[in-house]
């Protein structure tokens, strides 16, 4: 990733001369509000992952994901809002290699049941901006600084390796001080990265009823690796407490995580699920 490029990309949204807002909440009503959230997410992944030249179905599992955020939003037209949010996709698998697969400096052969963990994080740091903002309808844009870390393991059958041993000049066998060792061949790629995204939101409400409808979605800006993340759903309004505002918010997600040369590692990876949050505004 160009970083540079990165940097003036942003400046240059930052200082764009539009007014602020921010969906899926009540309106900041020209006063600097606090935004706190929280999904859980069922997530059914499916896909391929390895090296350039050697990718494979590990038949990931179905998991519980984890997202959290915070968001400062504003009146200044000038100045962005700010979101940070931390989300963590981690699922594990097995097969049985028909081929030669090698992965992270490690070689595992024909016929080896491998076991695949993938555990990735990533906090997505977003600048955006309230291009349309009323009490029907709004829409955000932005972008999104997404920085990945964790790691991709993959672990084989382990192999067991006895010391040579003579027998006795009377046939006996060896001696029980014999001696063994088991190795259990590993490897690892790390996914260490930083990698833009466009940034976009949109929150239509329904009014008298306390729900609106919202969509948010992150896309990749660069040719390196092609990645999105999406969501939809409903937002409820729950209540009113000492001047806090409780959301709930049930939807869908869709994640496509798939890399190009990471550090040799090669994904093309899908994870999509229901999920139910919380928001708090404060």
């Amino acid at each position: 990733m160009k970083k540079t490029a990165l940097a003036a990309t942003l400046a240059m949204l930052f200082t764009a001369n539009v007014q602020a807002a921010f969906t899926f909440t009540p309106k900041a009503n020209n006063k600097v509000g606090l935004y706190l959230g929280g999904q859980t997410w069922q997530s059914e992944a499916s896909g391929i992952l390895g090296e350039k030249n050697t990718l494979i179905d590990f038949n990931l599992k179905k998991e519980q994901q984890n997202n959290f955020f915070v968001a400062i939003v504003h009146p200044y037209p000038l100045l962005p809002n700010v979101r940070i949010s931390s989300t963590t996709i981690a699922t594990t698998g097995r097969a049985n290699l028909t081929q030669v697969f090698s992965f992270g400096d490690e070689t595992f052969l024909i016929d080896t049941d491998a076991n695949a963990n993938f555990n990735v994080s990533y906090l997505d740091y977003t600048l955006y901006y309230g291009l349309f903002d009323n009490d029907l309808f709004s829409f955000d844009l932005g972008l999104s600084a997404r920085d990945f870390n964790g790691a991709v393991i993959i672990t084989g059958q382990t192999i067991i390796d006895y010391d040579d041993c003579l027998q006795t000049s009377q046939g006996n066998p060896c001696p029980s001080t014999s001696t063994s060792s088991s190795v259990t061949p590993t490897g690892k790629i790390k996914t260490d990265e930083i990698v833009p995204m466009l940034y976009a939101a949109t929150n239509i409400s329904l009014p008298l009823t306390g729900l609106s409808l919202f969509a948010q979605g992150d896309f990749s800006l660069i040719d390196d690796h092609s990645l999105f993340d999406y969501q939809v759903g409903l937002n409820y309004n729950l209540a009113y407490i000492s001047k806090m505002d409780f959301n709930l918010a049930l939807g869908y997600r869709v994640m496509k995580i798939e890399f190009e040369d990471l550090h040799n590692l090669d994904t093309d990876l899908e994870f999509k699920g229901a999920f139910v949050g919380v928001i708090v505004h404060f």
